[in-house]
């Protein structure tokens, strides 16, 4: 894991009394409903290889273990677990088959979001506040869902699987995205602390990410219920309780 030191300053990870100046969202589980979709891609590609994805990815292993990796992180520790060579060049081509699957799929069906995120983000937009999102999806997958929705504009700052290599819980991706909220233009009028910056998160993995990169976490329960969220500084039972002024506010 990268040490949290942005321009040479160093910070504790959250004061929760801070306001609100920035807000990065994950996507899969949090704008995005279509953690299914990929279990159910994973699977096809898996058994296009004469894996079985019965064995190797059953519902219950998927949903406590594999949800929050990306792409790459999957395939690798699947093809570990079914004794299989991992090199690169499989990853590559297995993660396209799947993204090439995820993409027709789309195309008939569209991005499923969860009631009330597409009014969320473009609440927060509507204040001013940047915005960023970093997930383990593929980026194609990222643009194309928030283009459909008119959100493109919205995000200052994308940090995708392709921009990252370790996937969540490091925190690599966040500590990019608290960077490139204040290097990319335009500039904050002064340096966006982590502790200033919330996080909206769905599962374990992202939330301890997110916290080892000095964020405030709120998480929702749309992947696993609020009891196994817990170690998030609020939780929510779903994105579409999430009022703009109280998360600016900071308040609990």
């Amino acid at each position: 894991m990268r040490n949290l030191q942005l321009r040479g300053v160093s910070w504790a990870r959250y004061h929760p009394l801070a306001m609100i100046r920035a807000v990065l969202f994950d996507f899969n589980g949090v704008l995005v409903d279509d953690e299914p979709i990929h279990l159910r891609l994973f699977r096809e590609v898996i058994a296009g290889e004469g894996i079985s994805a019965e064995a190797i990815l059953p519902d219950e292993l998927y949903w406590s273990h594999f949800v929050g990796f990306d792409d790459r992180a999957c395939f690798e520790e699947i093809l570990e677990r079914a004794g299989r060579e991992v090199d690169p060049g499989s990853i590559a081509r297995l993660i396209a088959r799947k993204s090439s699957l995820y993409q027709a799929l789309i195309r008939r069906e569209g991005y499923p979001f969860f009631p009330g995120a597409v009014e969320l983000v473009r609440g927060l937009a509507a204040t001013g506040t940047p915005l960023g999102l970093v997930s383990g999806a593929l980026r194609d997958e990222v643009e194309g869902a928030l283009r459909q929705e008119g959100l493109r504009s919205c995000f200052k700052v994308l940090v995708t699987a392709d921009d990252v290599t370790a996937s969540k819980p490091d925190p690599e991706g966040y500590i990019l995205g608290i960077e490139a909220l204040n290097s990319v233009p335009p500039l904050p009028d002064r340096l966006l602390h982590p502790h200033e910056i919330l996080c909206i998160e769905d599962t374990a993995a992202g939330i301890e990410a997110a916290r080892a990169a000095g964020l405030t976490v709120i998480a929702v329960a749309h992947t696993y219920p609020k009891e196994a969220l817990q170690v998030a500084d609020r939780v929510a039972a779903t994105v579409g309780e999430l009022d703009v002024r109280e998360i600016l506010a900071g308040s609990p």
